[in-house]
């Protein structure tokens, strides 16, 4: 597979962990996986990778360790290189865009990122389980917006944009005002997650939802996560129909419904081609 050629990176790994299943680790366990400015890189050259790998049909994100991703390093840090030298606010700008633009990156891949929190989300880390399409949760697991508790505004990295449209705006105020910890519980009681699952068997229950991502056609999984996004801006429900009609004719297009159609009627799976 083309991720097996590439050059090996120093804080995430990148794996095949089922047929068309790519993993992606955060792999700094000693500090929680928290965000340094090689951490930063590396996920957005995992995510160029899955993103050109055309084999892959869904990713499962997770944390090596006890933890899933602590946010930032407040010890070392996560200004790039070439920032070093700039003022207070340019090199705290550079800092910024350089996480926050992790969430968009995570959109526009293809493939549905399922994030399989084991430990702590803390800040970044929670945005990370914001960004992705589906969360699978360890009983073990904990969220917050760790932002506000810093000195900070709780606003940061898409999480004032996505959790009022996942948990609602009244939920959403409470836990970005008081950063407060909650438990992976009460984070499936508010719909922050669709499962919890004993700790060290998550990340093999995301894969489990992975798979049945896979089994769908690929450019109906792609366009329907395109789609979802998409509808979370759109202003009204005519504008969202349109976009779904016309991704549906695109749809229609690709030889994949006629393959669905007739492996039904045959009682066999679909091979998708992904042509």
């Amino acid at each position: 597979m083309l991720v097996q050629a590439c050059t090996p990176m120093d804080t995430v790994t990148l794996e095949q962990a089922r047929p068309g299943i790519m993993q992606i680790t955060l792999n700094r366990p000693e500090r929680l996986n928290a965000m340094n400015a090689a951490l930063v890189a590396d996920l957005h050259t995992a995510f160029d990778r899955v993103a050109a790998e055309r084999s892959c049909r869904a990713v499962v994100l997770t944390g090596a360790g006890r933890g899933f991703c602590a946010g930032l390093d407040l010890q070392e840090g996560a200004t790039p290189p070439g920032g070093e030298n700039l003022g207070r606010v340019q090199a705290g700008m550079r800092v910024q865009q350089s996480i926050a633009s992790l969430i968009p990156h995570m959109r526009s891949v293809p493939q549905p990122i399922i994030s399989a929190v084991n430990g702590a989300a803390s800040g970044g880390g929670l945005a990370l389980a914001l960004g992705s399409d589906v969360r699978v949760a360890a009983s073990s697991a904990r969220f917050n917006v760790a932002f506000i508790r810093v000195g900070l505004s709780g606003c940061d990295i898409g999480v004032s944009w996505m959790l009022p449209r996942l948990i609602g705006a009244s939920r959403a105020f409470e836990l970005l005002l008081t950063g407060r910890l909650i438990d992976a519980a009460e984070a499936e009681h508010i719909g922050l997650v669709v499962r919890v699952v004993p700790d060290g068997e998550v990340v093999s229950a995301a894969l489990d939802h992975a798979e049945l991502i896979a089994a769908n056609s690929p450019w109906g999984v792609r366009m329907t996560k395109e789609v979802m996004w998409s509808q979370l801006e759109i202003g009204s429900l005519q504008a969202g129909i349109d976009l779904e009609n016309r991704t549906q004719l695109l749809s229609s297009f690709t030889g994949d419904m006629e393959e669905a159609m007739a492996a039904f009627l045959e009682k066999r799976p679909p091979s998708f081609k992904n042509a």
